[in-house]
This record gives structure tokens, sequence and C-alpha cells, in this order.
């Protein structure tokens, strides 16, 4: 049977012990007799899990006291408008930087409850690049950012510092968190849906530092108040039980390999062998600017004119599956988080190089 290489942008692949585990749990969840998805968000099992889970987080990011980490629901596309519900009274300003569709939707969420600068945009060229001119307000609360851009395959390889000194970083992770160290210290809120580098759909990890809230005169929502799940540790409302055990086995995986630094270093290979194809391959070109190319999503397209469906299906029956760029921006698109294999690049190298010797 032909190995399968799943290189969706998200839902993506997992490791195959978080697949076993999360089998295992939908019957019997640690010999309780019961699977997880029966179980009571407030019974023992599941609490522990979940405060296992926060733990693991904590650990693997050195997270200080400073911040609590929530597991919230609605997806990283809740928390575009959340942040600013929770963080910018509408005479504000924050700082947003525009590098894809996603910095986009979130910017456009923003404009709902402040007003945002925009202190960079790539719009113009595709979303190509990563901007170095940043036209910061001095006044602005926060200046938001998307670290990794699923769909065009850039990436901020170092994060700008906020003009102004009692501002603070935000920041959507989704797409590459626990892929490489961070320093949490220059952040005031990550955000990350689960779907890339975590787990399944269905759990979005926050986490925040607790003095950055209560500031806005506004009324929130209380499903919108992180005040209130930080309160109820995540238990205000039944919470993705099943998403967040997926979270806690991927993150378990993860510290049972030599943890973020490792994976980094993993993960640098693994990109480096890939970009190095697409310069070598005379078919197939990248469109990103090298110095903000994306380890995490690697975009390429056709060096001349040809059909991507050609390529697609020479790949798709060795196995190599999801290679389709996105609808927006078409080519190819190999998104390899820390749960690729290295021999899922290995084989895409190969597919690239007997595509062009056929």
């Amino acid at each position: 049977m032909t190995k399968i290489y799943n290189f969706s942008a998200g839902p993506a692949v997992l490791d195959q012990s978080v697949l076993d585990a999360m089998a295992q749990a939908s019957i019997d969840y640690r010999g309780n007799g019961m699977s997880l998805m029966e179980m009571s968000h407030r019974s023992e099992p599941v609490m522990t899990m979940v405060k296992e889970t926060e733990i693991l987080v904590r650990e693997l990011l050195s997270i200080s006291s400073e911040y609590n980490v929530l597991f919230l629901q609605g997806g990283a596309s809740l928390q575009f408008s959340m942040i600013p519900m929770n963080l910018l009274d509408k005479n504000q300003v924050a700082d947003y930087a525009n590098t894809g569709a996603w910095s986009a939707k979130a910017i456009k969420e923003a404009k709902i409850f402040g007003n945002v600068n925009i202190i960079c945009s790539s719009k113009e060229s595709g979303y190509n690049h990563i901007p170095k001119e940043l036209e910061q307000n001095p006044d602005s609360i926060y200046l938001h950012l998307t670290s990794n851009n699923t769909i065009y395959g850039t990436q901020w390889k170092t994060f700008p510092s906020p003009l102004n000194k009692d501002s603070y970083l935000v920041a959507d992770m989704s797409s590459d968190i626990f892929s490489r160290p961070l320093d949490i210290s220059k952040f005031g809120l990550i955000y990350a849906g689960a779907q890339k580098n975590m787990g399944p759909a269905g759990v979005t990890l926050v986490i925040i530092r607790r003095d950055i809230l209560g500031k806005v005169e506004r009324a929130i929502p209380t499903m919108m108040n992180y005040q209130a799940h930080i309160e109820k540790d995540s238990m205000f409302n039944t919470p993705p039980v099943m998403a967040i055990y997926a979270v806690n086995r991927s993150l378990k995986w993860l510290s049972n390999n030599g943890g973020i630094h490792s994976m980094a270093n993993t993960n640098l290979r693994k990109a480096t062998k890939l970009y190095d194809e697409i310069k070598r391959n005379s078919l197939f070109v990248s469109p990103i600017k090298e110095e903000d190319q994306s380890l995490m999503n690697v975009s390429f397209i056709f060096a001349s004119k040809r059909e991507d469906e050609d390529f697609l299906s020479f790949c798709d029956k060795r196995g190599l599956k999801t290679l389709k760029g996105h609808r927006s921006v078409g080519g190819f698109r190999a998104s390899i988080y820390n749960a690729m294999p290295e021999a899922g690049i290995d084989a895409l190298v190969q597919a690239m190089k007997d595509y062009e010797a056929s």
C-alpha cells in the first residue's frame, strides 16, 4: 500500500501516536470505561487532562505566571473580534500589519471597535514578502501581526517591537506556534487555531497577559470576555474536550521528541530541502522573497505555463496529497508542519525530480 503524506494547510497532518491515542480515547479514556466524548467536562479525568495540557503549553513555551492559558472555541476568526473588543476602546488606535488574507480579516473586524493604523502592507505585490518599513502610531495600544501567512507562504522571522513603550505585540500564530522558540515576554496576547500544529479544528489556544485586561469602557458580552474564561479555567461553557485532548497528545509527542528547539532544527532542515529543490528544478519557482519564505507553508508555481493538475495528479498517484495551492493564488503549497515527517519531504522532492525528468 502506498504511504500517504498529507500536505494539507489545515486541518493538517497529525502524528500517528496522536491518532492512536484519539482512537483509544473515543472508546475508553484511560481505563475509565467511557469514551472521552461521553465524559463531563467537570469530571476529574477531564479537568485533570485540561490542566495537563495547560502545563505542557507552559513548559514548551516557557510561559510565566503573568499569563493565562485558555482553550476557547470559534477559531482564530473569532479572536479577530474578541481581541479588539477586550483591548481597544472606540477612541483608541491599534497598529496592524497587513501581510495576507488573515491579517486583512483581522483588520476588518478591529475597525468595528476602534481605530486601526495599518503599519505596512504587501497586498499590492500579492503578499509575496514581509514589509520591513513599519509606520507605527506612537499612541497605539497594541501591534497586531500574523506570524505566518498560510495562504501565500511568508513568515515573520523576527518580530518588531512596538514604538509605544506601553504597547505590546498581539499575534495570530495559528500556523507556526510550537514550531520555533518564542520570547513570550514580548507579547501581550498570542492566539492560535489548533488545526495546523496542535490538533484538529475545534479548539483555539489563547495566551494572554492579565495586566492588559479590564481597560476598555465598553460592556463585553460574557462569552466574549477573556476575564470570564480566566475565572472559570476555560470551563465557562462546555469546552471541546476531544480537541483539547488531541492538543495534549500532540504536545506530549513534541515534548518526547526534544521539544521546540529540536523541532525548530528539524523544521529548518525540512524546509531547506524543499526550497533547495525548487531553486534547482527547472520547472518550478517560488514567488516569495527568499528572506521571508515560510518554514511551514512552502508555496511554489510552474516557472512557465503548464497545467497544475498534471503535476498534482502525478503526486497524488505517489500518495502525496493536498498539494494544490489556495484557491485565491493557485499553484502548489506544501504545508510541512511539525508532524510532517522528513520522509514526506524526501518523497515530494523525489517526485519533483522525476516529474522534471519525465
